[in-house]
């Protein structure tokens, strides 16, 4: 006896199989497989206990919950290792030092870490005098005490020296000790006119009038035969030497 043909309960097609050949849901029926009650054959869920039957029990669920929290624990482990990392990381080595950093013009001046305490103090006394003449004052402030360091390792200090340091104190704001320095000179060599201009800068500092007319005329005084001496270091202040003549013979 055959079987009458029986539409299928999900895609409809007929067929009498105890499964559809179309999409294979049970044509007769199920139960429940949570608490085994009848289940209609195009139900998705069990009418007693809800649980997902049919042709729903085969879905997979969509539910991206449980992966995006596995995914914020591992970025946040990710993150604590980096972290761990740079802090072990060794500093990068900073660059080496020059002995004199860039001016304000971005300049670097030579190294002088390699040269002579004389070549140091020379280097460092035209820096400054050049920088006082443009009116510089904070390089003057920055390298006058690193000239005055080279200045006390001299082995030899001669008057050309005891003149320079002379000067650097001056713009330092000192009197005292740039006026030693004067006597020391004019002491060793009489009549050296690096002496009276070293007097006469100290008293134009002090606003010293009488001192300044002093230094003015042992300066003259003395010009003419210092001048045949030719001494060396003459030719290399030979403008200040000029300008303290002239200043000199203008006060008359």
């Amino acid at each position: 006896m055959s079987v009458p043909a029986r539409p299928c309960p999900t895609c409809g097609n007929p067929g009498a199989g105890r499964f559809c050949s179309s999409c294979g849901t049970q044509r007769d029926g199920t139960t429940c497989a949570g608490c085994g009650a009848p289940v209609s054959p195009a139900a998705r869920f069990c009418s007693s206990c809800g649980l997902t039957v049919g042709v729903g029990a085969g879905i997979v669920s969509r539910d991206r919950t449980p992966w995006l929290v596995a995914a914020l624990a591992m970025a946040g482990l990710m993150a604590v290792l980096l972290i761990m990392l740079v802090r072990r990381s060794p500093a990068p080595a900073a660059p080496a030092e020059v002995a004199i950093s860039s001016d304000a013009s971005g300049e670097v001046p030579p190294d002088i870490s390699n040269m002579s305490p004389r070549e140091r103090f020379n280097r460092l006394y035209n820096r400054i005098m050049t920088a006082a003449q443009s009116g510089d004052e904070a390089t003057v402030t920055r390298f006058t005490p690193m000239a005055l360091m080279a200045y006390a390792q001299l082995d030899t200090i001669d008057a050309d020296a005891r003149y320079h340091a002379a000067l650097l104190k001056v713009h330092l704001g000192e009197v005292d000790a740039p006026r030693a320095l004067a006597d020391t000179i004019l002491a060793q060599n009489p009549g050296h006119l690096f002496g009276y201009i070293i007097r006469g800068t100290v008293a134009r500092f002090r606003k010293d009038q009488p001192e300044l007319k002093r230094a003015y005329a042992g300066f003259l005084k003395r010009y003419d035969a210092e001048m045949k001496a030719a001494r060396p270091e003459y030719a290399e202040h030979r403008t200040s030497l000029d300008d303290f003549r002239k200043a000199a013979l203008d006060a008359r």
